[in-house]
């Protein structure tokens, strides 16, 4: 698979859908050196089954003999040239010939002329060396030569190649390998249709268009409403580790992390943990600071020696903090704390 828009060859990720394997085409290629968003991300079961039936359409019996007919006009003009190229050989080879009977025939005497004669008896045998060894890499080359058993088994695949291609029971790799004998690559742009633009070895192409692909559900609802009531309490990373040990799995088949977390949050409009815990009145660590006060590291320093209640809201150690009423902390200078605290506290990131 190949990007329409950059060019760059496309990944391949595969996930569980109703039971079965389904890949998805990926490109990143602009984002390994450039920080652009991805090119494109398809859905790769039409593009899938849109290519596996064109390979269905074409590979017939009708195609195996126009093929074959085609072929053996090239083998005719093949042996044509052959018999051109065994001409060449055979000029060179009397060229050599002549070149050491004029060689053989001088007088030794005449050491210049038959230093002369010499090198070009020399440069014949050479021309001749280079024509033979051209000759046997084009006849390797141009063997193409169809017999009756190779064309016996032709008509057997293009009989046989829709049904293995459709069976379920066709492992994904076997037809993979069959792609990969029929197909030169297939190029995808996603616009306002997927257009999918085929090329075959030897140049012929083959162009399909199709619907743009909709973005599939893939997480269960059930994980939705219970990510949505998880925030209440937990930051992203803290709910994936509870849904992975209750057993539960992405759509994907796959454990869930925190950024799997944000991005189910983000696509279905839920609301993050900074957001449920501002609502409820919390404050930032800048703001608790002008409350208090204080210099802003020594909020983090505070929370961790009880004297604040802050709450995680990021997987960045970011927290928010309950307003401390009418009573807050003051300064004091008795407090102390431990250096490796204080170093741990104060470099927390803020919000």
């Amino acid at each position: 698979m190949i990007c329409g828009i950059c060019g760059e060859r496309m990944k391949v990720i595969y996930h569980v859908r109703a039971g079965r394997r389904v890949p998805d085409y990926i490109c990143d290629g602009r984002t390994v050196n450039d920080p652009q968003p991805m090119c494109q991300w398809i859905s790769g079961k039409d593009v899938d089954e849109a290519v596996g039936e064109l390979l269905v359409e074409i590979v017939t019996p009708v195609a195996i003999e126009a093929t074959l007919a085609v072929q053996q006009e090239l083998q005719a003009r093949l042996h044509e040239v052959e018999r051109l190229r065994q001409e060449q050989v055979e000029r060179a080879r009397y060229e050599a010939d002549l070149a050491q009977r004029r060689y053989m025939r001088v007088d030794p005497d005449n050491r210049l002329v038959a230093s002369t004669l010499e090198a070009d008896w020399n440069q014949k045998l050479r021309v001749l060396q280079e024509a033979q060894q051209e000759h046997e890499r084009q006849r390797q080359k141009d063997s193409m030569t169809v017999d009756e058993e190779l064309r016996r088994r032709l008509h057997t695949l293009a009989t046989d190649f829709p049904r293995l291609w459709r069976d379920p029971n066709t492992p994904d790799r076997e037809r993979k390998r069959l792609a990969h004998l029929l197909l030169q690559d297939v190029t995808l742009i996603k616009r306002e249709q997927l257009l999918i633009h085929i090329r075959f070895p030897g140049g012929a192409t083959r162009t399909l268009e199709l619907p743009r692909p909709r973005r599939v559900t893939v997480t269960p609802r059930s994980v939705i409403t219970e990510v949505d009531r998880l925030l209440d309490d937990n930051s992203p990373e803290a709910i994936a580790n509870i849904l992975n040990a209750r057993g539960s799995a992405s759509g994907y088949g796959k454990p869930f992390t925190g950024r799997m977390i944000n991005r189910v949050r983000v696509k279905y409009g839920l609301k993050s943990r900074f957001e449920r815990l501002r609502a409820k009145g919390m404050l930032t660590r800048e703001e608790m600071s002008q409350r208090l006060g204080i210099n802003p590291k020594q909020v983090a320093a505070w929370r961790a020696a009880g004297l604040l209640r802050g709450h995680l809201c990021t997987d960045k150690d970011e927290y928010l903090y309950e307003d401390p009423g009418p009573d807050p902390p003051r300064k004091a200078k008795g407090l102390r704390l431990s250096k490796r605290l204080r170093v741990r506290e104060c470099l927390a990131p803020t919000k």
